[in-house]
């Protein structure tokens, strides 16, 4: 699926082609079965990245649309048919009874993740969920365990995964430098109190840290509620701590009263005798000789035109979706994994409600209720 430059678009064949946009005809691309998709909640995620991935896919010749939508709020979906042509419906299940799909993206709130995504699964309908994958442990394994026992694509939404300096740094950590990695250090910063600090954003820190070292088998998590701006959760910052089933470490941080985006992300994978970064999902850092120099890559940003449908790693789920569901490529990341960063979550809100270390796996039916219990009665960091 992806060519070994930084980035998603083949600009070294444009280049050599005086194509600098990217756009010359791929008729590897333009052959591949025309795939129809239906999308379940058009707010801001699905306007801002979903549909212009879309497009975006559709100017390199990969045959995808988002045939229809649905969302019950006249006004966004009037702005959205009118810019992309897509057929609107104010009720999902309608969309799913009258569409002929080839797959359905749920992009709704999140608590109506589980409920979307079950009902498209239900249809036999290959789905692409949105994180987090459910607001439950017990809903995730419940989506999972429907899509394995139907024998229907399941994956849930890891875009960073798919973004250029990410994946190249997986494939360091799998066949370069640093593999067989002892130490994983990741920071994230929301920066805006208004949405759950865990859920809306270091899901994805949790997510990089299974991708990159593996599967981790105890958390330990303190947090503190510092300023309080946001009332419906307990915390703003908080210090985690991994210990993967590797026998490697992790140290996370992820504060939601920081600066937004100032920096706002990066992660660092040590191995022996070399170390790999990635700051702010774009440059990706190769430390691996004491003589010489630090390799480093990074965009420029011109020439990848659609930075954030690029980097953001948009692009590539889609694409990735796409040929899962025509059989030609395996899933970069499942549904289970999904489940996985959702446990690793629920893990860290355990710790801090009991004030301990939480081996995994963990007892999904007892979890939800000891951390929805803790977390409202006041047990918790606040």
């Amino acid at each position: 699926m992806f060519n070994d430059t930084y980035g998603h678009t083949p600009y070294h064949k444009a280049f050599d082609q005086g194509d600098v946009y990217g756009i010359a005809y791929d008729a590897e691309r333009a052959s591949r079965k025309s795939i129809r998709l239906g999308l379940i909640g058009a707010g801001g995620v699905a306007q801002s990245k979903y549909f212009p991935a879309v497009a975006r896919l559709r100017m390199i010749w990969e045959p995808i649309e988002i045939a229809a939508f649905a969302e019950p709020r006249e006004d966004q979906a009037c702005k959205v048919t009118s810019i992309y042509g897509a057929k609107h419906y104010a009720d999902y299940r309608q969309m799913l009874a009258n569409e002929s799909l080839d797959g359905v993206i749920v992009t709704s709130s999140d608590n109506v993740h589980f409920e979307h995504a079950l009902t498209a699964l239900s249809a036999k309908l290959p789905v692409l969920v949105e994180k987090p994958i459910a607001r439950s442990l017990a809903d995730a394994k419940a989506m999972c365990s429907l899509a394995d026992g139907r024998s229907v694509l399941l994956m849930a939404v890891a875009n960073k995964r798919y973004s250029p300096p990410y994946r190249r740094a997986k494939q360091i950590v799998q066949s370069g430098a640093v593999q067989n990695p002892a130490l994983f250090v990741g920071k994230f910063n929301l920066g805006y109190p208004y949405v759950d600090l865990f859920e809306g954003g270091t899901i994805h820190l949790f997510d990089l840290a299974l991708h990159l070292m593996g599967q981790v088998s105890a958390v330990t998590a303190i947090g503190v509620n510092k300023y309080g701006r946001n009332p419906r959760y307990p915390f703003d910052n908080a210090a985690i701590q991994l210990e993967f089933q590797s026998g490697a470490v992790g140290s996370l941080t992820t504060s939601a009263s920081a600066l937004s985006f100032k920096p706002w992300e990066r992660v660092e994978v040590y191995g022996d005798r070399a170390w790999v970064a990635v700051e702010d999902q774009s440059e990706l850092i190769l430390y691996d000789s004491e003589q010489g120099g630090a390799q480093s890559w990074k965009p420029v940003v011109p020439n990848t035109l659609l930075f954030d449908e690029e980097f953001g790693g948009y692009m590539g789920i889609l694409e990735n979706f796409a040929q899962a569901i025509r059989g030609a490529e395996s899933p970069i990341v499942t549904g289970w994994d999904g489940y996985r960063a959702f446990e690793l979550l629920t893990a860290a809100h355990l710790s801090m409600i009991e004030h301990g270390r939480i081996s995994l796996p963990l007892d999904v039916k007892t979890v939800d209720e000891a951390v929805r219990k803790g977390l409202k009665s006041g047990d918790n960091p606040a």
